[in-house]
């Protein structure tokens, strides 16, 4: 059976990322190695869940990452989708920290579905099961 490990988001700043990503998102800390050069390779993971499946969290620096990354974002269409059991809480909690969504839950489909800005250079999509 194949299984996905690993996925990545580039970033912006990967320390600003991983700060995101854990303290605003709730992802844990999978991976955290200092490759020297102010290099970092960092992973996260859902907390609890899933132990064999990481976000990696990729520089988007090269001409590849940022033509691509900006190009999802100027069609606002998001990077990678999360799921949550319960999308109106969520998105309440996360407001209260700060976060910028581009649009409110709102039925899409099977989904309730809303889009916030990572801070670090992506729109994330969160997502619902209707179902």
């Amino acid at each position: 059976m194949i299984k996905v490990a690993m996925t990545g988001v580039y970033v912006d700043d990967v320390a600003a990322a991983h700060a995101f990503y854990t303290d605003v998102l709730g992802f844990e800390t999978r991976v955290h190695r200092d490759l020297g050069g102010d290099a970092l390779f960092v992973a996260v993971g859902a907390p609890g869940a899933q132990p064999d499946l990481q976000l990696l969290l990729e520089p988007g620096q090269g001409p590849i990452a940022q033509a691509y990354r900006g190009a999802l974002y100027d069609a606002g269409i998001p990077c990678i989708v999360f799921s949550v059991d319960d999308l109106p809480a969520e998105y309440l909690r996360l407001r209260a920290l700060g976060v910028r969504f581009t649009h409110p839950p709102q039925r899409q489909g099977l989904v309730l579905a809303a889009v916030f800005n990572d801070t670090c250079g992506n729109l994330v999509q969160l997502v619902q099961s209707r179902e």
